[in-house]
């Protein structure tokens, strides 16, 4: 049962990053600024896509003209594209608003995971990293999703066992984005940073499948993501510790 209380406890680091910005306001509010310019794109994009969905839908099935229910057929490719794209954004949502906000999640980061040295290096130089660390991610993440998107078609299976997936891939995912910041403070490239989460599953799920359930709510992502960001800090640094504490030395989390 280890798996299971892995599992339990990576949910827990979610919720201790909400316990730890509620005790410093101050750091949330700094960390919604981000999270609500990514928010104010992604509403944009997604409300445009909502009301031309169905031109789109007809542009991308010329091949249904002659068909007497092409009405039906595309109403339903319609739906798929809203869904797919509000997935989309539930699944880039923290690497975009990382990537907008790196200089303030940095900081959040830092306060919430206080090392004794670390890796520092300016913003401008570590935004095109991440950028590219972001792309890479996504197509892994698309590797996965795609396959079970087209599954979810399949009756029975599609409403049971690939949501059940989907949310297990995404949320692994996430828990990437989110602990990118932290671990890259203390040295580590994108293979590590994979490694290390590999090696510790079963938190890393439950961290990540709590936050993109979570996510799912649309302004509860805004709300939630400086917690999201705590709350990796601190799972980073727990699993660090519990694989030998790899990395530099660190002292006890706390607002500075």
């Amino acid at each position: 049962m280890r798996s299971v209380r892995d599992f339990t406890s990576g949910v827990g680091f979610f919720l201790q990053g909400f316990g730890w910005v509620a005790k410093h306001p101050r750091w949330w509010l700094f960390g919604l600024i981000p999270a609500l310019i990514a928010f104010a794109l992604y509403a944009g994009v997604l409300i445009y896509l909502g009301t031309n969905a169905t031109a789109l839908a007809e542009f991308l099935t010329p091949f249904a003209d002659s068909w007497s229910w092409r009405e039906l057929f595309r109403t339903l490719v319609g739906i798929a594209l809203v869904m797919g794209g509000v997935v989309l954004a539930v699944l880039t949502f923290a690497a975009l608003t990382l990537a907008i906000g790196e200089p303030f999640y940095e900081k959040l980061s830092a306060a919430v995971d206080v090392l004794e040295s670390e890796h520092e290096q300016p913003w401008w130089r570590t935004l095109p990293r991440s950028i590219r660390d972001s792309l890479v991610t996504l197509f892994y993440v698309l590797l996965f999703t795609i396959p079970l998107f087209i599954l979810g078609f399949v009756p029975v299976v599609g409403q049971t066992v690939v949501p059940v997936l989907g949310a297990l891939v995404s949320g692994f995912f996430l828990t990437v984005e989110l602990t990118t910041l932290a671990l890259e403070r203390r040295g580590m490239a994108r293979k590590q940073r994979f490694a290390l989460l590999r090696a510790n599953k079963a938190s890393a799920l439950g961290f990540g499948v709590a936050v993109f359930l979570l996510f799912l709510v649309p302004f509860v992502a805004v709300i939630a993501m400086p917690a999201a960001v705590a709350g990796a800090a601190l799972l980073a640094r727990d699993r660090l510790a519990s694989d030998g504490g790899a990395g530099p030395d660190v002292r006890p989390a706390g607002a500075r």
